[in-house]
């Protein structure tokens, strides 16, 4: 799963950027103060919450923040392009933009960058916020994974650690998962038996035509205008197999797995598959999702990578991209209001964090690209300039089915004694029957088993949660210093304690540092409706939406778009490519489009 957070890491009025001995004092949003009723009495005697990816950029932009929360220089102005939050969709486009040589400025609410996917420290413990499985982002050279292409063209790197399995606890037992094709097999086979093995076989066979089209157009060329033409010639007759594969690709995976796969336990295992890549089981994620992700994981040679540093190493790694095209950056910047002139996005207004003072207004010469959620947009836009036929639209919008939400256990733990062999990630099954129950499916990384330098000396750095399955309803209206709250919060944190029993376990007596983040954290402090991992689109009924809009001048990606697609579990990034084919011309990409074709294409 790719979205996730603690509560507490948000709850932060002093940090010190890695590689910086001094300490800067950022003083809370006066219109959204952090609620410490969530913290510990000793934790409210101190605040020593620290945005990890706080580089020294970041932190030079937070001292020369206003009491506004703008960075003077970089307050109301014209731009080309206005990018509407920094998860890493929206640094990857900000980052093309840029690097097509357009000016971009990405405005985000919080003080540092990231989005759900930024971290954050305390007591020394660097944890990451958000997605901490990964592949393709290691070597030199070709890549399928879109985000390392998006890295490649902007030439920066992230330094990985590299390995090749995880652990699985389901009801029966314990065994590994390894990222090879013919060890795949062999767990297939020990855990379901020579009937599931042939089977899975015959699905493998079934697939690999769907992998071929899947894989032969990179995320790189895709685009939604008539231009597509012209990218598809690239790639020369082997492209009709896309083509002909488009209607399975774009269907249900449970239509392929139900023409070969009978057997109980790995129909239920590919079920388990879905749902940690998509948040659905099998009859509603896309098929092209799976196809890509069980071939760039079993293929030969295939890899996890771990980025030293945490996540934020990426998070800074786009960063960098995008001011060393001449991009800018505003943290600490909500943009309350998307303005529209004549039924056209024309730019964006910044709330000042003084009431007393006007709000920036970011006029934007070529487009608004919104990388909040399709529910949050739709606040964004005004109740004026709007035509009849796009307002129904935002109605429409505003309806999509949306996942549940997470709970979060960020944990500080004693290290002494801990297995040496230890492995990083865990998956926790519960019961095989409703793996979308709620609690059911559990995920534990522990980090430190990479990089030490992710806990003091003899700690170690934890994170388990449970993802798009826990309800908003129990949370609804609960006062976040009231003590419900906090019990209700302690007792939801239960399955993840007992989860990581699983694991550790004497992991209750080993904590020393112990944060929990609810519904309530997503939708407060990511400010994402119902505190959703994202849209719920079935497969069976509908398709994820791509990156234009009824408005002219805006367009969308992140949060579950089509163009945006995260294979979550392996992070595997389409960073919004169509939408920049979309709202630039094919003369200032040529450059660009060439350097992602030549590192994804042998």
């Amino acid at each position: 799963m790719c979205m996730h957070l603690a509560e507490s890491s948000f709850v932060c009025t002093q940090w010190q950027p890695h590689g910086m001995q001094r300490k800067a004092m950022l003083k809370p949003h006066r219109t959204r103060s952090p609620n410490t009723a969530d913290r510990s009495p000793c934790e409210r005697k101190k605040s020593f919450f620290k945005p990890s990816c706080a580089t020294a950029a970041q932190h030079r932009a937070a001292e020369s923040a206003t009491e506004d929360g703008q960075a003077s220089p970089l307050a109301s102005h014209e731009t080309d392009f206005v990018v509407i939050g920094s998860g890493i969709g929206g640094l990857c486009c900000a980052a093309l933009l840029a690097r097509y040589g357009y000016k971009v400025t990405v405005c985000e609410s919080h003080y540092v960058l990231g989005g759900a996917a930024h971290g954050f420290q305390v007591k020394g413990h660097h944890f990451d916020a958000g997605p901490s499985f990964f592949a393709g982002l290691s070597g030199e050279g070709n890549s399928s994974n879109p985000l390392k292409q998006v890295l490649n063209a902007i030439e920066e790197k992230v330094e990985c650690v590299t390995y090749d399995r995880w652990v699985n606890h389901t009801p029966e037992g314990s065994f590994p998962v390894v990222c090879n094709g013919d060890r795949y097999a062999e767990m297939v086979r020990t855990q379901g038996g020579e009937a599931a093995l042939q089977q899975w076989r015959a699905l493998e066979d079934k697939m690999r035509p769907l992998q071929q089209g899947a894989a032969l157009f990179p995320a790189a060329a895709l685009r939604s205008d008539p231009g597509v033409v012209l990218s598809m010639l690239r790639f020369g007759p082997k492209l009709a197999l896309t083509g002909l594969q488009a209607p399975t690709l774009t269907a249900p995976f449970a239509k392929v797995v139900d023409q070969v796969v009978t057997d109980p336990w790995l129909r239920k295992f590919l079920d388990l598959e879905c749902f940690v890549l998509s948040g659905m089981l099998a009859k509603d994620t896309i098929c092209a999702e799976m196809a890509f992700m069980l071939m760039e994981r079993n293929r030969p040679g295939s890899t996890i990578d771990y980025p030293m540093g945490g996540t934020s190493s990426i998070v800074d790694a786009l960063r960098r991209g995008i001011e060393k095209y001449g991009g800018k950056i505003m943290l600490r910047s909500h943009v309350e209001e998307i303005l529209l002139e004549g039924g056209q996005a024309v730019g964006v207004k910044v709330r000042a964090a003084n009431p007393k003072k006007p709000s920036a207004v970011i006029k934007a010469r070529k487009g608004v690209v919104t990388n909040a959620s399709v529910w949050d947009t739709q606040r964004l836009l005004p109740n004026q300039d709007i035509t009849q036929k796009q307002r129904e639209w935002s109605a429409e919008a505003t309806q999509t089915p949306q996942t549940g939400s997470f709970m979060h256990l960020h944990l500080g733990i004693d290290a002494t004694g801990l297995d040496p062999d230890l492995d990083c990630h865990h998956l926790v099954v519960n019961d095989w029957h409703g793996l979308e129950a709620s609690q059911n499916v559990c995920i534990i990384s522990i980090p430190t088993v990479f990089d030490k330098s992710l806990a003091p000396a003899g700690k170690a750095t934890i994170h388990a949660y449970v993802a798009a399955n826990e309800p908003y309803a129990i949370w609804e209206g609960l006062d976040r210093k009231s003590k419900e709250y906090k019990d209700l919060k302690e007792q939801r944190a239960e399955p993840l304690w007992k989860a990581l029993e699983r694991v550790i376990p004497d992991i209750r007596k080993r904590a020393e540092v112990t944060l929990i983040g609810s519904p309530l954290t997503h939708e407060f402090w990511l400010r994402r409706n119902k505190g959703t991992y994202g849209a719920a689109i079935s497969a069976q009924s509908g398709s994820f939406p791509g990156p234009q809009t009824p408005i002219k001048g805006l367009y969308r990606w992140g949060n579950r778009n089509a163009c945006s697609v995260i294979s979550d579990s392996m992070m595997q990034t389409w960073p919004c490519v169509p939408a920049l084919h979309a709202c630039t011309p094919d003369s200032s990409k040529q450059l660009v489009l060439k350097k992602l074709l030549e590192v994804t294409v042998t």
